[in-house]
């Protein structure tokens, strides 16, 4: 059993995760999670976006939700991004590392990373 400090301390470290999933920014990062998500990878990709997004410090502007099945099973994982006024992004087969080229280029500096896009999938 944790002590009531440590426990205290995950209760505090989780709630800035949580409340990062269910903000309401202008630009919604979106992790596919269906089962072909989970499988493909997707969790280590949902959570790097977490991270990176709390550690790039532009969670006050990007909310990471994850959904259920986007429906392009053979391009999971897949991560949509929703920008208020502007067409949706959809990004494919992500990584961890792809998620924090995504976050410092594309929500932080407002550049897509246009080679992870599905127009450029192979």
């Amino acid at each position: 059993m944790k002590s009531l400090e440590e426990l205290a301390a995950i209760r505090d470290k989780m709630k800035s995760t949580v409340l990062l999933r269910e903000g309401h920014n202008d630009i919604r990062i979106v992790v596919g999670m269906a089962t072909c998500g989970i499988a493909a990878g997707a969790r280590p990709v949902l959570n790097a976006f977490v991270e990176e997004v709390n550690s790039q410090g532009v969670a006050d502007k990007a909310t990471v939700t994850q959904t259920g099945c986007i429906g392009i099973c053979k391009y999971e994982p897949v991560v949509e991004v929703y920008e208020s006024g502007k067409e949706k992004v959809t990004y494919v087969h992500m990584t961890p590392e792809k998620a924090k080229r995504v976050v410092a280029e594309h929500i932080k500096g407002g550049r897509v990373v246009e080679e992870y896009t599905i127009g450029s999938a192979k």
